[in-house]
């Protein structure tokens, strides 16, 4: 019997990774948990081990990624701070050869373009959207999927539309050029990302999913 990976969770107690987090400890995952204050965290588990870092901080990252199998992120941007993201990236692609790891699952919105896309007018309206209101953090998540896309390891990056906070499990589509609806369980989304652990169909690619409409 095949025993659970150990997972580093980066940005797992946000609107998304709070649920990706309660997911991985029912499927009974061991997992690292970076956070920036772990004194503010009400969180007791066995199964948890929390590591005191930033996701822009290499050591911070390095120690994270150490005695890992696989990396999940579900990171967002602080308000108000630098730009995060290509950063982060760089420091876990680093330390994802370091540590023999090659295998990395993240999310980012709707508004990163892959070159087989087709956006229908939903998706192109959100990416001018996010260019026009948010113009360095978007084109800082271009960066991070430009980097994935030139990295040896197994990533997938899900791009994701609006997020429902919620435990409800719902259907949903998955599609490589558009998305295919306006929402997301949180649940599903966690649900999804677990999915492709061991999963090689969507390997160095970005998929978008939505709940099935």
């Amino acid at each position: 019997m095949n025993l659970p990976k150990k997972v580093a969770l980066i940005g797992g107690t946000g609107k998304a990774g709070k649920y990706l987090l309660k997911q991985l400890l029912i499927q009974n995952f061991h997992v690292k948990l970076l956070h920036r204050k772990p004194e503010t965290l009400q969180i007791e588990n066995p199964l948890i081990e929390v590591v005191t870092g930033d996701a822009r901080d290499p050591k911070a990252i390095n120690s994270l990624l150490h005695g890992c199998d696989v990396v999940l992120s579900c990171l967002s941007q602080p308000v108000g701070e630098q730009t995060i993201f290509s950063d982060a990236t760089d420091n876990i692609l680093n330390a994802m050869q370091i540590h023999g790891i090659n295998r990395y699952i993240t999310t980012a919105g709707l508004n990163v373009d892959a070159p087989a896309d087709n956006k229908g007018p939903q998706a192109q309206f959100g990416t001018r959207w996010m260019y026009e209101n948010y113009p360095q953090t978007t084109a800082d998540r271009q960066v991070e999927y430009n980097l994935l896309s030139a990295s040896n390891i197994n990533w997938t990056m899900v791009r994701l539309p609006l997020i429902e906070q919620t435990d409800e499990v719902t259907e949903i589509a998955v599609n490589l050029r558009d998305c295919p609806g306006s929402n997301i369980s949180a649940t599903s989304l966690a649900l999804f990302m677990i999915a492709q652990i061991d999963s090689k169909e969507y390997v160095k690619q970005a998929p978008f999913i939505a709940n099935k409409p």
